[in-house]
């Protein structure tokens, strides 16, 4: 036996000689890596919504049309250990998380989850990220229309959760809805359709998902 326990130990010596080298030269292995980043931003869970106020024309008059300080929002997607805001922009992209937030007004943002987030099993989560390929890339959609041809903020989220996740965030609901009589939204609607508003289009609005009665606040820095 006394043969064999030299090789043994020298095995575990150069085992853990080397796993300590792993830890230093690859911080960042998922075997072995720290939990850094995860533990900086745990508030943050797979498959939250995120809010923020946007300055542009359109985006003020977003705001004002549907009485609310929201005019843009993405969902939150964990992909290798960091955090990225799927949005409707253009095109429709990743973009990471710090970066998204710094477009905010005043870098301000509020995330909203599920009541019951335990229907976002790792199965269904990967399923919205599968239906979120097909949408990656896609022209963002300035006249709101309710097709995949292009699509606009609330609308990718609102989809993404209905048809891979079966949830249904908010009801949908007209344009006509919306406030449309203030002389700023009237000059965005003119631009966009001219004489010809199509009152009755499809629409969610930011608005709609931040006061969705199956979400809850889990962050806000307003």
């Amino acid at each position: 036996m006394k043969k064999y326990l030299f090789p043994i130990i020298t095995f575990f010596l150069s085992f853990t000689c080397a796993l300590i080298v792993a830890i230093k030269v690859f911080p960042n292995n998922p075997f072995t890596g720290n939990k850094e980043e995860k533990t900086t931003v745990s508030k943050f869970k797979d498959g939250d919504l995120i809010f923020q106020t946007s300055e542009s024309k359109q985006c003020e008059a977003v705001r004002i049309a549907t009485n609310s300080k929201f005019s843009h929002c993405g969902i939150i997607y964990d992909i290798n250990g960091k955090w990225f805001v799927f949005e409707a922009v253009q095109p429709v992209k990743l973009t990471t998380l710090e970066d998204w937030i710094k477009h905010g007004k005043d870098s301000k943002y509020v995330v909203k989850r599920l009541k019951d987030d335990r229907v976002l099993s790792p199965q269904v989560l990967q399923k919205m990220k599968d239906y979120s390929q097909q949408l990656d890339g896609k022209e963002y959609d300035a006249y709101f229309e309710w097709t995949d041809n292009r699509i606009y903020c609330s609308e990718l989220i609102w989809k993404i959760y209905k048809n891979a996740a079966g949830i249904e965030l908010s009801k949908l609901r007209e344009l006509k809805d919306f406030n449309l009589q203030d002389p700023r939204v009237q000059k965005i609607l003119k631009e966009r359709y001219g004489n010809d508003i199509p009152l009755e289009e499809k629409v969610v609005a930011p608005s709609d998902l931040a006061d969705s009665n199956i979400l809850k606040t889990v962050v806000d820095t307003y």
